[in-house]
């Protein structure tokens, strides 16, 4: 509870500090609003999003208009909060930002001017050949009715129709294209009706040429002396709009400012108060209870603190805690589903087990370096933050990964150096890089090896799971679930070795596969407890077998990867030509490249959400939304 004095100023420092998520206020306050103690806060949210949506108009226009010639790479400027938080110079932005978009309303009405003016010239195409004034309409005992009638039908015989229909009536062509020929009628006006009435089982179609005067020629020239002035103006609209593009960085400033003011205002509107006091409810992380403290100090205020109730663990929003390491794997958790509040931090867990497998998928030096390339002159250029930076740090640990991968397979732009060798006419086995295998020679290795390393990674994905339900008082279904799995695994390995069977029988196995199918039925009742063994048994079979078969895609990426790559060296090689090899070896290799580093994505991504994430993860988290300045063209400078 503040002060109402003081809230404005205290929500400013909530922003700046961006660890506060503040919520709808608790059913006891908004009982109170029924009864008219508190009443709801309000904000200028709705005029701040208009002036927001008019900022950010105003800078697409002059990114139309006067595009900024910006520099590859090029990090945002940086700014103190203060600044952003500061409303200075939003009016000035605002005035000029109703320039540039009153510039542009103009500009579209003299364009849809202009489709009518066009319109026009070509609605007058086939009269252009008419001597008389289009208002004319006949004299006192005579009409003129222009109109058109398709091409298909012969004018002869419409001629003799409308010589039968009336004798005071004569068509007179004036043109024809494709479909219509234009006709202009002479009748009188006694015969007009009858004339019509032939004419209109010909499919007859008057003209509509209403509200023109002179001939069509002269309305021609008149509708082109138009869309001049049209564009004249339009020029001088456009150039007025470009002559603001010095306040561009004005614009975008204000922008950010009106941005951090709606947040605020979206904040403030969830806020209850009385006439001297405003009650602030919401979440803020545990680490920065002590800092926040010191921040209420500074103001007239009461405040409160605690932990969530296990009954609202539901509704309290998950901030995951990351190092330089595992926060690359926030994209990855946040594109699956961020953890339950009571559940586990997923990146520790799967950061080594998809740095590794990514690289293993990709196994080329070459490809490894230009991961880390990038990386690295991406974070040093535009120095990224959140999801950019996450993003950046995969690249380049996958990159890393990929490389040393590439070492361990002897691979380097796949066989290049081997092909470079045969083109400068080297001895036999010229740039071939030692390995310790070869995914191309060494297949079933590899494919061994994938399952291997899918068996480590369910497995721990059980220890979790177990360690899990112990801490949460379920040993039971720790040592009756993953305790029988391991179990049987046990026996499985003892079986193949030949040891600890008893009379040709494998005790451990058969434990093992005793316990599964208790622990799997063990909940059941009646008939339900054969159906729970047959389920049981048939889930786990066929549940691991397809769980190991899944990693054989690293044996496969490998594999492929390694394939395309020596296909494209070898095309390249042929002519024993670098005029034919450099164009084959760029282009091929920068779509294998590009491939691969989707695919392996993909798939990497699919082991640790599927296979991995299925033996122990709680999603369904609600990602913590404090209140923050929120900038798109600034980046606010960091402590």
């Amino acid at each position: 509870m503040v002060l109402r004095s003081e809230k404005d100023e205290l929500l400013r420092e909530l922003a700046s500090r961006g660890c506060v998520e503040l919520s709808e206020i608790g059913e006891e306050l908004q009982a109170d609003e029924a009864g008219g103690l508190v009443s709801r806060e309000s904000s200028a949210l709705t005029v701040l999003k208009s002036q927001q949506a008019e900022l950010g108009r105003a800078i697409t226009l002059l990114d139309k208009y006067a595009p900024a010639k910006s520099k590859l790479l090029s990090a945002k400027p940086e700014l103190e909060d203060q600044v952003i938080l500061d409303t200075d110079g939003v009016a000035a932005a605002l005035k000029v930002a109703e320039s540039i978009s009153g510039s542009d309303d103009r500009i579209k009405r003299l364009t849809a001017e202009e489709s009518r003016q066009r319109g026009l010239i070509e609605s007058l195409k086939p009269w252009l050949e008419l001597e008389m004034p289009l208002e004319t309409e006949g004299t006192e005992y005579s009409v003129v009715l222009l109109g058109s009638i398709p091409v298909r039908i012969p004018l002869d015989q419409v001629n003799a129709a409308l010589a039968q229909a009336s004798d005071e009536a004569e068509l007179f062509p004036i043109s024809a294209d494709k479909s219509q020929n234009y006709l202009a009628l002479v009748c009188s006006r006694d015969t007009l009706s009858a004339a019509q009435e032939c004419l209109r089982g010909f499919g007859f179609s008057a003209a509509s040429l209403g509200g023109m005067s002179g001939t069509a020629r002269e309305c021609t020239l008149k509708a082109n002396e138009s869309l001049k002035e049209l564009a004249s103006e339009k020029d001088s609209c456009a150039a007025a709009i470009r002559d603001e593009a010095v306040h561009r960085e004005e614009l975008k400033l204000a922008f950010d400012k009106v941005s951090t003011q709606a947040a605020i205002a979206e904040a403030e509107d969830r806020l209850y108060g009385t006439e001297t006091v405003v009650v602030m409810e919401g979440w803020m992380p545990a680490e920065q209870e002590q800092a926040l403290a010191q921040v209420f100090d500074k103001y007239a205020c009461a405040w409160d603190s605690r932990d969530p109730d296990p009954s609202e663990y539901p509704d309290v929003p998950v901030k995951l805690k990351n190092n330089k390491v595992t926060n690359a794997l926030n994209m990855v958790t946040e594109m699956y589903s961020l953890p339950a509040y009571d559940g586990v931090d997923p990146n520790p867990l799967i950061a080594p087990f998809f740095i590794l497998f990514y690289g293993l998928m990709m196994a080329d030096m070459g490809y490894g370096l230009l991961m880390i390339l990038a990386a690295l002159v991406a974070m040093k250029r535009i120095k990224p933050r959140k999801g950019t930076l996450s993003f950046c740090q995969l690249l380049l640990y996958g990159g890393i990964s990929t490389f040393i991968m590439g070492a361990v397979t002897g691979g380097f732009f796949g066989n290049a150096l081997e092909q470079i060798g045969q083109i400068l006419g080297k001895p036999e086995g010229w740039g071939v890089l030692p390995s310790l295998f070869n995914p191309m020679t060494d297949s079933m290795l590899v494919l061994i090896g994938s399952m291997v390393l899918g068996m480590i990674h369910l497995n721990t994905g059980m220890v979790i799971s177990a360690v899990e339900k112990v801490k949460k008082g379920d040993k039971a279904g720790a040592f009756w679930e993953e305790g029988s799995l391991w179990v049987t695994l046990v026996g499985i390995i003892l079986a193949v070795l030949g040891v600890g069977s008893i009379g040709g029988v494998p005790v451990v196995l058969v434990i093992g596969i005793v316990m599964i199918l208790y622990g799997g039925s063990r909940s059941a009742k009646g008939i339900g407890k054969l159906t729970s063994l047959f389920g049981t048994l048939y889930n786990t079979l066929t549940g691991w077998f397809g769980d190991i078969l899944s990693y054989s895609r690293i044996m496969a990426l490998m594999l492929a990867g390694s394939v395309i790559a020596t296909v494209f060296n070898t095309i390249g090689g042929i002519a024993h030509s670098f005029w034919l090899f450099i164009p084959v070896f760029l282009i091929g290799h920068a779509l294998n490249f590009a491939l691969n580093l989707l695919g392996c994505y993909v798939h990497d991504l699919r082991l640790q959400c599927l296979e991995y994430f299925g033996k122990f993860y709680k999603d369904g988290g609600r990602p913590f939304a404090p209140l923050a300045i929120r900038t798109k063209y600034y980046n606010v400078v960091e402590e």
